[in-house]
C-alpha cells in the first residue's frame, strides 16, 4: 500500500435530474467533487492510502464535503477549516448532440483564500509516495497558485513523485496567464497528463491535425509534442487521454503515453462508450487509474491500460467520483466488457 496526497478544491455539485435543461429544473441532485478529490477517491477505492489537502468553511456544508470524502476512505486530517464558503458548480447534463454545460459559483471559496500557514506541508509529505495536483487549483487565485508552488517544493524536498493534470479551464483564467503560471510549476513535475487542448493552451504545444469533434486523431502529432515537452521540462512521462466525441452520449476513449527513458510511445486500447451516463470526472478517473498502476509497480503500458479502463467504467456512473473496484477494472482490462448481469 502506497500513500498518495492530492490537493485542490472540493465543491458542491448541483446537477439537473434526467438530462433536464437548467430552465426546466425544479430541483437539483446533490454531489460533491473536484479534480484532485476525485483522484483521491479513486486511489482509496483501489486500496492505496489517499490524503486530500484542501480548505473548507467551518460550517455544516463544509463538513458535508469532508464526510463525502471520508465515506470512501480518503484521509481528511489535513483539511483546513477557514475561509467563507464552499465553491459550487451547476451541471446541465447533455444528451446526443446537445452538450453538457457547467456554471461555476466558486469565487472567494475557502481554498482560493488559503495560504501555506493553513497547512503543515512537512507533516503532509514526510511519508508520501506520490503528489497529484491539477491546473485548476492555481487558476483559482494568485494565493492558490502560490500555495500550489509551496506544496510542490515540499513534495520534492521529500523525494515524492509528482503528477499534474493540466486541466485548462477558460472560465477561470486566460491561456496567457495559464502558460505563465504553469510553465513555472513544470520543473517540479515527473508525470504530465493533459489532452490536446491542455497541451496547446497551457504549454503551447499543438498535436498535428487532430480534430476531436470530427473524429480525427493524429497520433504522430502527440508523439511529436510529447518529445518536445519531455525535452523542455524534463518529464519522465507525458500522457494524454484521447476523447473522440461522436455526440454527448457517444464517445471513443483511449490514451497515449511517452516514456522519456526508453523514448517509447504507446497508444492504448480504444473503448466505445455509449450511452454515457456521466462524463464529468472522466479525466480524473483516468489519472487515478494511471497513478494506481504506477504505484502498483506496473510498467507504463500496463499502467496506461489500467487508467483507460478505469475511466471508461467511470462514464457509466453518475456523480464526480469513480466508485468502481480494483476487481472491476482488472476484469475490463482483461477483456470482459460484456456488461452481463453478475449473479
Amino acid at each position: 500500500m502506497k500513500k498518495i496526497v492530492t490537493m485542490g478544491e472540493i465543491m458542491l455539485r448541483l446537477s439537473t435530474p434526467c438530462n433536464e435543461k437548467f430552465i426546466q429544473a425544479d430541483e437539483f441532485d446533490v454531489n460533491y467533487g473536484g479534480g484532485e478529490a476525485n483522484v483521491a477517491v479513486s486511489c482509496a477505492n483501489y486500496g492505496h492510502m489517499a490524503e486530500f489537502v484542501t480548505a473548507v468553511p467551518d460550517n455544516e456544508i463544509g463538513e458535508c464535503a469532508v464526510a463525502a470524502l471520508r465515506k470512501y476512505g480518503v484521509g481528511t486530517r489535513h483539511v483546513a477549516r477557514c475561509g467563507e464558503r464552499l465553491g459550487i458548480y451547476y451541471l446541465e447534463t447533455g444528451s446526443a448532440m446537445r452538450p453538457s454545460k457547467v456554471v461555476y459559483d466558486r469565487a472567494h471559496s475557502s481554498i482560493s483564500t488559503a495560504t501555506e500557514k493553513d497547512f503543515d506541508f512537512e507533516e503532509i509529505f514526510k511519508d508520501a509516495d506520490w503528489f497529484h495536483f491539477t491546473g485548476i487549483t492555481p487558476a483559482l487565485s494568485d494565493s492558490a497558485a502560490k500555495l500550489t508552488e509551496d506544496a510542490l517544493k515540499a513534495a520534492k524536498k521529500h523525494g515524492v513523485t509528482v503528477s499534474v493534470d493540466l486541466n485548462f479551464r477558460k472560465k477561470l483564467w486566460s491561456s496567457e496567464k495559464a502558460r505563465k503560471i504553469m510553465t513555472g510549476l513544470m520543473k517540479y513535475v515527473d508525470v504530465c497528463i493533459g489532452n490536446e487542448e491542455d497541451a496547446e493552451l497551457v504549454l503551447g504545444f499543438k498535436p498535428g491535425n487532430t480534430d476531436v469533434t470530427g473524429g480525427e486523431l493524429e497520433l504522430a502529432g502527440y508523439k511529436s509534442i510529447f518529445e518536445q515537452m519531455v525535452e523542455k521540462f524534463g518529464f519522465k512521462y507525458a500522457v494524454s487521454s484521447l476523447r473522440v466525441s461522436h455526440s454527448a452520449s457517444d464517445n471513443g476513449w483511449s490514451a497515449c503515453i511517452y516514456e522519456a527513458k526508453s523514448k517509447q510511445f504507446y497508444h492504448s486500447k480504444t473503448y466505445r462508450i455509449t450511452p454515457i451516463v456521466d462524463r464529468v470526472g472522466g479525466g480524473d478517473s483516468f489519472a487515478g487509474g494511471l497513478i494506481c498502476g504506477f504505484l502498483d509497480g506496473k510498467d507504463f503500458k500496463s499502467a496506461l491500460e489500467y487508467g483507460v479502463a478505469a475511466s471508461a467504467l467511470k462514464h457509466t456512473i453518475p456523480g464526480d467520483f469513480n466508485l468502481v473496484s480494483r476487481k472491476e477494472v482488472e476484469a475490463l482490462v482483461g477483456g470482459d466488457g460484456s456488461g452481463r448481469v453478475q449473479r
